[in-house]
């Protein structure tokens, strides 16, 4: 069995969002799906799920490849329950990614890619202990707009990167890079190189994204 690059993205479905930010996020899901079918790399290896999280957590795509990949459809409503999508990830991880045993090599690490514009509503620590036990490459957490909290996202991972608005144009530009990471994650596993472990194995941001230092 060909080792799988997991992809997991947790996306903020609440009110918040309604409007132009949650009809951005589904153009910048369709960015990446046809940005990454034609890379032979990401077709390759390249699993893509997706995560909302709103007054609770669901899994819309379970961990499914590049060619068969349906865009969920999503809208916006309720509260922000990210330590529960934090714990659903995490089991969702523990369930979908194949482990490496003594007889075969297991997937590479997952890449996880997480976008909100607010505050978790619910216990986050949880989530933070649950994400913690498991087996990760990369977590990528993106605050978008002034209403999101960059302090809680650095409590989940290191890597976290701002866009100061929620309109179209910056969340394309977040769907694109992480399109390009993805790429590059896929190329690194494929030509046997290390596997993405931080912000410098990922390709620059563009200008619409801040580095939160």
């Amino acid at each position: 069995m060909a080792r799988r690059l997991p992809v997991y993205l947790l996306l903020d479905t609440s009110g918040s969002m309604s409007g132009e930010p949650i009809e951005a996020v589904k153009n910048g899901m369709q960015i990446l799906v046809s940005t990454l079918r034609q890379d032979p790399y990401a077709l390759e290896t390249a699993h893509l799920s997706v995560i909302t999280f709103d007054s609770d957590a669901k899994q819309l795509v379970a961990l499914t490849e590049l060619s068969s990949f349906q865009i969920p459809n999503i809208r916006a409503s309720g509260t922000t329950s990210l330590g529960e999508a934090l714990c659903l990830l995490a089991s969702k991880i523990d369930s979908e990614v194949a482990k490496t045993t003594p007889e075969q090599k297991g997937d590479w690490k997952p890449l996880v890619f997480l976008m909100t514009d607010g505050s978790p509503t619910d216990d986050i620590r949880k989530g933070i202990d649950a994400i913690k036990k498991v087996k990760t490459g990369i977590i990528v957490a993106c605050a978008a707009g002034s209403g999101a909290d960059t302090n809680v996202l650095k409590q989940i991972t290191e890597v976290v990167v701002s866009l100061d608005t929620t309109d179209a144009d910056a969340i394309k530009a977040f769907f694109k890079w992480v399109s390009s990471s993805v790429t590059t994650g896929s190329q690194k596993t494929e030509e046997g190189q290390k596997e993405i472990g931080g912000l410098d194995d990922l390709p620059p941001p563009p200008p619409e994204i801040n580095i939160v230092l």
